[in-house]
């Protein structure tokens, strides 16, 4: 059985509320998240914007620290390893952001930038990083030829595919994709998603892609971990959650599935009402306001999903009964 690359245990964070009226208030960003991707695994971590996906992300490569609970990397808690140690670790987790266009320097060749991580971190000659550079750019599918260009005159499918290389530079066993492809045309966003699932499995990496589109992890991932308020709400296979959710929210989100057989959707709606805030979260279910299931105990039960990554669950006492067709 693999083992666990890394692993989230009851992580919470909270930032300090802007503004008057959040004076001396906080803004609970996770709320007690666990989550673990184990060795050559593909996992989907979705949920609508602010749900707390980038924040527990930024906890793997230490950008975030968790206010309480603990992130290990192959069984270590971060916070028990030194300074070398975790240096070290942690270029075993590399990110790949979500605006390549930022995230490259204007200013830097396509080479420079891709060899960036290997100049940092001290590995290989200056002919040996030309190589591996080279030997990068090709795997994603560009041209090598393009090491002297500039990212203003490559394509936002190029550029992306820059940041794919740049984060395989020092050979980790990790990438977290930070909706890799929102900022995309349509028309190569199948070619940037075939991509990683082509490394992911050539290099048997872990893959965690964070997105608030189904159809961007319905095809390339295995299993699924939905997010709402700061806390994971279902979690399971892929393809069996969107095909069978039993949480309100994950059925609202394949409600919205453009999928184009309209056999394949379900025929709920989209919840009513604003998501709560934040800042002053609900008593209950934090989803009981928009849920069109919600009870009299919803209002006052907290329910915690309650399931180890090997199964299928959902934080719902009363979760919706999959339909079998």
């Amino acid at each position: 059985m693999s083992e666990p690359v890394v692993e989230w245990r009851g992580v919470t964070r909270a930032f300090r509320a802007a503004g008057r009226a959040g004076r001396g208030k906080k803004l609970h960003a996770l709320r007690g998240v666990s989550l673990i991707v184990n060795e050559g695994q593909s996992v989907a971590l979705v949920g609508e914007s602010g749900c707390g996906k980038s924040t527990l992300a930024r906890m793997a490569v230490r950008l975030e620290e968790p206010d309480t609970g603990e992130v290990l990397i192959d069984g270590r808690p971060l916070s028990a390893l030194n300074r070398r140690e975790r240096r070290e670790q942690t270029t075993q987790i590399q990110l790949v952001p979500q605006d390549a266009a930022a995230a490259l320097d204007p200013r830097s060749t396509i080479g420079t930038s891709v060899a960036e991580p290997l100049v940092i971190h001290h590995r290989g000659s200056s002919v040996e990083r030309q190589t591996k550079v080279q030997s990068l750019l090709a795997e994603v599918g560009l041209d090598p030829s393009l090491t002297d260009r500039y990212p203003h005159q490559l394509s936002g499918g190029q550029r992306q595919r820059v940041v794919i290389a740049r984060a395989l530079a020092l050979e980790p066993r990790m990438l977290i994709a930070d909706e890799p492809v929102s900022a995309l045309d349509v028309s190569v966003r199948a070619q940037v998603l075939n991509l990683l699932q082509d490394i992911q499995r050539q290099r048997s990496l872990a893959l965690l892609v964070i997105s608030h589109d189904l159809a961007v992890v319905r095809t390339i991932t295995e299993r699924i971990d939905v997010m709402y308020l700061g806390r994971i709400v279902e979690s399971g296979d892929t393809r069996e959650v969107i095909a069978h959710p039993t949480h309100p929210y994950t059925a609202a989100l394949v409600a919205a599935f453009p999928d184009p057989n309209p056999a394949n959707r379900l025929q709920r709606g989209a919840p009513e009402g604003e998501v709560p805030s934040p800042v002053d979260l609900p008593s209950g279910c934090s989803f009981a306001g928009r849920c069109p299931n919600v009870q009299d105990d919803c209002l006052t039960i907290d329910p915690l999903i309650g399931v180890t990554p090997a199964q299928k669950g959902s934080a719902c006492i009363h979760p919706l009964m999959p339909s079998r067709s």
